[in-house]
């Protein structure tokens, strides 16, 4: 199967998936809310009945393809060197809040990382869609090339994102200080998957966030690099920039020691 047939598989996912999610959301409050790693970080029958759906989806149309979601440990090998990583609900806090920033992320990986993936975000109806060694898009029209230019640090607006844990998120709020006067702002919106999509789509000049899992960024960091963003681990995390720009970002937010290791996406 070529890229572009793995991708109508990732698109019609993250579309199915995303619109039961936009019909649920619309419909008030989900009854039943658990929790995972910390009280601050839940898990809906949301989340779960998404990732039901994708992987039944998955199932169906790829039954050799291994399979890694979000939820409940949902790991399943394949025997075609293909596998799927799915986050079924980025933004969960958000759609439980009633915030319509929260997103569907489906990409395929082989041993190279991401080969095509798509994030979906049901409430604005976009869906950012990229296969590997190719130009993204958004809603079927090509993204704009990133990689030769970039602004100043001094005027970048960089989004970012905090964990759940509180010894962590006090490391962050630390890190905020030193950051947050020398660029021009800094935006938190609270869906990774699509932060990666809007930094592509140049709606942020650069993006980072540590604690990150590869559910959360394999679709949307190949969607970076396919516009010539460079991807990078950060101590657990990715940070996203132009190469121009990422450089002197790294020096602040993780300092010279690790600030070039590569970030494998998938």
């Amino acid at each position: 199967m070529n890229g572009d047939e793995l991708l109508d598989v990732a698109c019609e996912a993250a579309q199915t998936a995303g619109e039961m999610l936009r019909a649920r959301f619309e419909s008030g409050p989900e009854a039943k809310v658990d929790f995972k790693t910390t009280p601050t970080d839940p898990v809906s029958e949301a989340d779960r009945s998404s990732q039901a759906a994708i992987h039944a989806l998955i199932a169906r149309r790829r039954p050799q393809d291994g399979f890694l979601a979000e939820e409940d440990g949902a790991a399943e090998e394949g025997s075609s060197g293909l596998r799927w990583v799915v986050d079924p609900l980025d933004g969960t806090v958000n759609f439980l809040y009633g915030l319509p920033q929260w997103s569907v992320s489906v990409a395929v990986c082989d041993e190279q990382g991401a080969l095509a993936g798509a994030v979906h975000a049901p409430m604005s109806r976009e869906i950012f869609t990229a296969v590997r060694g190719r130009r993204p898009q958004r809603n079927g029209v090509e993204l704009a090339w990133l990689g030769d230019a970039a602004p100043a640090l001094s005027q970048a607006l960089v989004a970012t994102g905090f964990n759940y844990r509180s010894q962590v998120r006090a490391e962050q709020a630390e890190l905020l200080t030193r950051l947050l006067p020398v660029v021009r702002d800094i935006r938190r919106f609270g869906s990774a998957a699509l932060d990666l999509a809007w930094t592509a789509m140049g709606r942020y000049d650069a993006y980072f966030e540590r604690g990150v899992k590869p559910w959360d960024t394999a679709a949307g960091a190949l969607v970076c690099e396919c516009v010539g963003l460079v991807t990078r681990e950060i101590d657990g995390g990715i940070m996203v920039a132009p190469p121009a720009l990422i450089d002197e970002l790294a020096e602040i937010v993780v300092g010279p020691r690790g600030a070039r290791t590569e970030f494998r996406v998938g």
